[in-house]
């Protein structure tokens, strides 16, 4: 029963974990930490130039706490080797009993190479991708939703009671940055709820 305790234990640390994020590195990872202010960024801009005041409002708070978590992570998050080596243990309490890992194949093996040339153009040839996946945001956002329903609701709801708690993790791993970037989020979660029923589109 201990046992079983034990695993449910680092089954979640590695969860939160993964929820904590990690430091990027490389273009990729920047762009990608980026997209979601500009998205928010334009979104909001969109609906104050339609005079849906609330909505816009609500998408610059969401860009807001984007631009301070990326600068909380590239500033106080671990790098993806850090990560690894934290997790190792909680990886070692699932691991069956007697179950070993072979010599030939560590744990952290290829955390510390460098990447091809071969990798590198392959990740530079996903950064298109990142731009269409903004302009996509864009259009998503100054679309949807149309009016308010259950699942609306619920899904900001969610989102609100998520950052919440990812604002109380990251305080608590003193990442005031990361902290100070999530509770902007669940403000515009709850804003943009109020703006849904305020300023239905048309």
């Amino acid at each position: 029963m201990a046992r079983d305790d034990g695993k449910a234990r680092s089954r979640l640390q590695l969860v939160l974990l993964a929820l904590d994020g990690t430091r990027p590195s490389g273009t990729l990872e920047w762009v990608s930490a980026a997209a979601p202010v500009v998205t928010q960024a334009a979104v909001g801009a969109g609906h104050w130039a339609a005079g849906r005041r609330q909505r816009a409002l609500a998408a610059w708070a969401s860009a807001a706490g984007s631009g301070l978590v990326a600068w909380g992570l590239g500033t106080e998050a671990p790098t993806r080797a850090e990560i690894v080596k934290n997790t190792q243990q909680h990886r070692d309490v699932l691991r069956k009993p007697g179950k070993r890992l072979s010599p030939e194949a560590p744990a952290t093996a290829g955390t510390q190479t460098h990447l091809s040339q071969r990798s590198q153009n392959v990740l530079a040839a996903l950064i298109p991708a990142q731009i269409v996946g903004v302009v996509f945001g864009v259009r998503s956002g100054l679309r949807n939703p149309r009016q308010l329903t259950a699942r609306v609701i619920a899904s900001e709801t969610f989102s609100t009671m998520t950052y919440v708690l990812l604002a109380a993790r990251a305080v608590q791993r003193r990442r005031p940055r990361v902290a100070a970037g999530r509770a902007p989020f669940a403000a515009g979660s709850l804003a943009r709820l109020r703006a849904v029923s305020a300023e239905p589109l048309q």
